[in-house]
């Protein structure tokens, strides 16, 4: 799959071995998602600042977002990186009663590297009602804040972050949580540029 990149910017896709499937399964979900909200092609290149082909072969399933990118559209649709990394996961039909994953599974590596300046690992699959992610990162800059309807949930597995809600911030340290209502805008960085360590777990989005 050839991979249409803005220049200077590394690509986070989804994993080399199931990369074009999972690249329509994102494209297909960012195509929704605009569309859901009655946005243009044009107007999100505008908001983000990405360009109409970028974005048109994104939807398409012919490119593959860089981290900057992927941020972008996800506080122009109103979503978060981590939705956008789930809509990339392949559905399961039938899910079972209990899901155990393990600390080398390979559905970690579906998840982009570089996410949040760090790496982030799908904990359970994209088709359950909950979207856990283990977050590692090192992030000093706060970046744009996310916004979207579903609700979220932060604990600090490791180290310290700023967790700035709706222009309020807040230092949380190891074993720390924080939970908040959809609608509430965020973002985390952290507080004294060591790594950190975070659970997230984010309401999933209703997926057509």
């Amino acid at each position: 799959m050839t991979s249409t990149l803005p220049a200077g910017t590394s690509s986070v896709g989804v994993d080399a071995a199931d990369g074009e499937t999972s690249g329509l399964r994102l494209g297909a979900h960012i195509r929704r998602l605009r569309k859901g909200h009655g946005l243009t092609l044009v107007q999100v290149a505008e908001a983000t600042g990405l360009s109409h082909p970028f974005l048109s072969q994104l939807e398409r399933g012919l490119a593959q977002p860089s981290l900057g990118s992927l941020r972008r559209i996800a506080v122009a649709l109103q979503t978060s990186p981590i939705e956008l990394v789930a809509a990339a996961d392949e559905p399961v039909a039938d899910l079972p009663p209990v899901e155990i994953q393990r600390r080398d599974d390979p559905r970690g590596t579906t998840v982009p590297d570089g996410f949040a300046s760090g790496t982030a690992r799908l904990l359970a699959a994209a088709s359950r009602p909950l979207h856990p992610v283990e977050i590692s990162a090192a992030a000093t800059s706060p970046g744009e804040a996310f916004q979207h309807p579903e609700d979220e949930f932060v604990y600090v597995v490791e180290g310290t972050v700023v967790l700035d809600l709706d222009g309020e911030t807040r230092t949380l340290s190891v074993g720390d949580s924080a939970y908040y209502a959809g609608g509430v805008a965020h973002r985390w960085w952290s507080a004294d540029g060591a790594p950190y360590r975070l659970v997230v777990v984010k309401q999933g989005s209703r997926r057509a």
